[in-house]
């Protein structure tokens, strides 16, 4: 027997916004329990993101060291951005973030897996790609400011990677669940068998 998240949306009776922010906000509701009960549940309110695992011919894994402030750590990341456009393709915005971030393009795109993140305090949503066959993009370099000013590009082997997050030394969502999954395939039915990169996305709907 096979299972699979559902979809399900339980009443709410109140809502509100005590916080707006420059990309997210806060919401507060107010929830019908299945015993009728009624309880207040504060979440972050996200537009969704994405996540490039770009992996070259030489099985190392692109990956960026940044800042993060919340948690008073450099982190070693792959390249991701927010969908700020709604209903924008999730695929240009992943192609968007691979050029801005690493000055690189791919031929071979591949969904590589969707999670939530933190579902139990926020509505992000996040898709990570498999990108391959990378090649240098052309023109400029795109400008970067503030955290991204200081940020360190790489290319570490895959195995490399698996190792830190089994570890306990890289901690980045995307990054560890981006090679594992990788891994897992591999191992499976092989990367040619992921979903295409312009596969449904519940979860955040977007026009092809």
């Amino acid at each position: 027997m096979g299972i699979k998240d559902t979809a399900e949306e339980w009443q709410v009776t109140a809502s509100e916004t005590p916080f707006v922010g420059n990309k997210t906000s806060v919401r507060t509701d107010q929830v019908v329990m299945p015993d009728g009960s009624t309880v207040t549940r504060d979440y972050q309110v996200h537009p969704g993101s994405v996540a490039v695992l770009a992996l070259d011919d030489q099985g190392r894994v692109l990956v960026l060291r940044q800042y993060r402030h919340p948690v008073r750590h450099k982190l070693w990341e792959i390249p991701a951005g927010l969908l700020d456009v709604p209903g924008e393709n999730p695929l240009h915005a992943a192609q968007r973030e691979l050029y801005e971030e690493a000055h690189v393009k791919a031929e071979d795109w591949r969904v590589l897996t969707d999670v939530y993140p933190t579902p139990g305090g926020c509505d992000e949503a996040v898709r990570i790609f498999l990108a391959r066959e990378l090649s240098e993009a052309e023109g400029e370099r795109f400008e970067v400011f503030e955290e991204e000013a200081d940020m360190e590009l790489a290319r570490v082997p895959q195995a490399e990677l698996v190792r830190g997050a089994l570890a306990g030394e890289l901690h980045n969502n995307c990054l560890v669940v981006g090679v594992l999954a990788l891994t897992a395939a591999q191992g499976g039915d092989g990367l040619d068998a992921l979903r295409p990169a312009d596969a449904p996305w519940p979860a955040r709907p977007f026009e092809s």
